[in-house]
């Protein structure tokens, strides 16, 4: 990889000029006939899907005793979620083993 001597971004190569080319100023340095680059991949930049896997099983979570208020189930997963101000408490979540039913508690 080569880098912009200016402003120390990455240079792509510019297959019409034959060129490596700066994208930020514009700064250009020409390929010899012993430079070899390889562009592998593609960035997919309309592609903004996010996905939530959610394997109860697979967990590292810690785990608290405390009844589960939909199935009466003692010991649940939890974690801490800072949901409001810096000053207040975490909220903590907690989720069933058994059910998967997620709750939080603001104390």
């Amino acid at each position: 990889m080569k880098f912009c001597p200016k402003c120390k971004n990455l240079l792509l190569p510019d297959h019409s000029k034959k060129v490596l080319k700066c994208r930020v100023c514009d700064y250009e340095e020409s390929l010899t006939k012993n430079t070899k680059y390889v562009i592998s991949g593609k960035i997919n930049k309309e592609n903004k899907e996010i996905i939530f896997v959610d394997d109860t099983k697979s967990l590292n979570l810690p785990t608290a005793e405390i009844e589960c208020p939909k199935c009466h189930n003692t010991r649940a997963y939890w974690w801490l979620v800072q949901t409001r101000r810096a000053d207040e408490p975490p909220t903590t979540f907690y989720r069933c083993v058994k059910c998967s039913y997620t709750w939080r508690d603001y104390r």
